[in-house]
């Protein structure tokens, strides 16, 4: 049976029973009858734009939930690991008026000639191959109603990403896709190219990502279209493995180097780094690179351990790398004790949902922060777990055309706008409450943790705070080992 479900079957047989009545007996328009109904539900469910589950699976989606389509309650949000413990916000007994705007962080270092303002919630890497170009159309339309970034993935720059209209954030991972040289290199003149397009406004380089680190990024050859081998430069219908590691640097300082040559090749737009935490010597690493050799990112996105869409492979997603609070709280004191932090913006991804997500996640050291599994419920998501497979219900995770087509672009770009606005409206609100009315207000004492039944500790005394350039003058004990060890010529 195909795409369309029973549609064809059922229009068959409301042909031949309708026939029937005409030449055989009236007695067969009992069978005509509810047949010519249900075919024109099915015509009408192809048109239907607000539900992906007619428009997807005509007639099916009237009868039951089609095949691969979760059963109410059978794809819960997983429970919070152990080291999750309860948290809550420090409201005042002052509050004050919330901003009529929403806030935006400037991204650009003293090295950037093209600056960018960066909305406190935008659309995190999602490849097109991952999602299915009217996924990422959607996406896109959404951020530029909404005047909000979308991180293109890893997997190159398509026509998809650059249709809608929207400020795009141009992910380069270890595969360089999109700029790829024929020996698996970068081909710079190629690069250069696609960062002047007037719609990508930040270049981010990859080291790593939370759902999957150290083992680069996989797309299944069920994914792998004529469309995707073309953009990635690929065989067509074999998996897609990018390398563990990137071969352009091999170093600290080699890194910060190739990120300041990126910057130059971009005409000055930002170029940032994305990684999720691991030992906290290698940033101290890239830290004392950075030093070294005067240059420095114009922001980096930490990603959780426990961030991904759904797609990663089980045996690693949430086990390999820090938690987002940690690789947060990590890399902005690591950034301020070398004094750094002024220049560099942090962002963080991972399980960012809500406006109390946005909050926490800024008192713990980001400055904005990006979004993946609920932009993806946003633009029709149902969480049917089968993004790897090609066979997403939806429309969202396939590459498949007739199943993309239950994706509805317009309506899912305003679904999308809207979430991200009264998501950061819900964040500005709920700053005010607190007493803040921007996001420098914020302070580790606004967040409040349970350690122990009845025993409540703030952030500013569960966290060691460094102060601007402590490291440099002096490391403190729980830092010594690490600063030591801390090599810009090798992650070793």
């Amino acid at each position: 049976m195909g795409r369309s479900g029973p549609l064809p079957l059922v229009a068959l047989s409301a042909a031949l029973s309708a026939s029937a009545a005409f030449l055989v007996s009236a007695r067969w328009w009992w069978a005509a009858a509810p047949a010519l109904a249900l075919t024109c539900a099915g015509v009408g469910d192809l048109l239907w734009r607000r539900r992906s589950a007619r428009r997807g699976h005509p007639s099916a989606g009237r009868l039951g939930r089609p095949a691969g389509w979760p059963p109410p309650g059978a794809v819960r949000e997983p429970r919070p690991d152990a080291w999750e413990e309860p948290e809550f916000l420090v409201p005042s007994l002052w509050p004050v008026e919330a901003a009529q705007e929403p806030p935006v962080v400037r991204v650009g270092g003293p090295d950037c000639s093209q600056p960018y303002d960066m909305a406190l919630l935008n659309v995190s890497a999602m490849s097109f191959g991952a999602l299915s170009g009217r996924a990422v159309l959607a996406l896109n339309r959404g951020a530029a109603l909404g005047r909000f970034a979308q991180d293109t993935g890893e997997g190159g720059l398509s026509e998809h990403h650059l249709r809608g209209g929207g400020d795009l954030v141009w992910e380069l991972g270890t595969g360089y896709f999109g700029c790829r040289a024929d020996d698996g290199g970068l081909d710079w003149r190629e690069f250069a190219d696609k960062a002047a397009l007037p719609e990508v406004r930040c270049v981010s380089l990859k080291l790593s990502q939370g759902a999957a680190p150290g083992t680069g990024a996989v797309l299944p050859a069920a994914k792998v279209s004529a469309e995707i081998a073309r953009e990635r430069g690929v065989p067509r219908g074999v998996d897609v493995v990018s390398p563990p590691s990137h071969r352009m640097f091999s170093t600290p300082r080699e890194l910060v180097l190739f990120v300041a040559r990126l910057r130059e090749a971009a005409g000055g737009k930002p170029v940032g780094l994305k990684l999720c935490v691991g030992a906290r010597s290698e940033f101290l690493a890239l830290c004392r690179a950075m030093l070294a050799e005067g240059v420095a990112p114009d922001f980096v996105v930490v990603d959780g351990a426990e961030g991904g869409t759904g797609a990663p492979p089980p045996a690693s997603a949430g086990r390999l790398g820090m938690p987002l609070t940690q690789g947060l709280v990590t890399v902005h004191n690591a950034l301020t004790g070398v004094g750094l932090r002024d220049r560099i913006r942090i962002g963080a991804s991972g399980r960012v949902a809500t406006g109390r997500d946005v909050v926490t996640r800024l008192i713990q050291g980001a400055d904005y922060t990006n979004a993946a599994r609920a932009m993806m419920l946003a633009v029709g998501c149902v969480r049917a777990g089968r993004c790897h497979t090609g066979g997403c219900p939806s429309g969202v995770a396939t590459q498949d055309p007739l199943r993309a087509r239950a994706l509805h672009v317009a309506r899912r770009a305003r679904q999308v706008e809207r979430y991200q606005r009264e998501t950061v409206r819900d964040a500005v609100r709920i700053m005010a409450a607190m007493g803040v009315r921007e996001p420098g207000g914020l302070t580790p004492a606004h967040l409040v943790r349970r350690v122990a039944p009845g025993v409540e500790r703030s952030y500013a005394d569960l966290y060691e705070w460094l102060a601007p350039g402590e490291l440099l003058a002096g490391p403190p004990p729980s830092w010594a080992a690490d600063w030591k060890a801390a090599d810009p010529d090798g992650f070793d």
